[in-house]
């Protein structure tokens, strides 16, 4: 299990600003770059490697 301590979270620029669907990102820990729900802060986060995260971002922007 990774150690999120430190992070410092982000909310998504996509996500509404009225309080639903919202996903916050941390990506100063090194090597590794976590994303959680914001309704649920303390429940789980996925974590990817800063390169994924890349890949998967990229991704998202050029199927707009």
């Amino acid at each position: 299990m990774v150690d999120l301590t430190g992070a410092s979270w982000r909310k998504s620029t996509r996500s509404a600003g009225n309080g639903g669907e919202c996903v916050e990102v941390a990506d100063n820990l090194p090597g590794i770059v976590a994303v959680r729900d914001s309704k649920d802060p303390h429940g789980p986060a996925l974590t990817f490697s800063p390169t994924a995260w890349a890949s998967f971002v990229r991704s998202t922007r050029n199927s707009r």
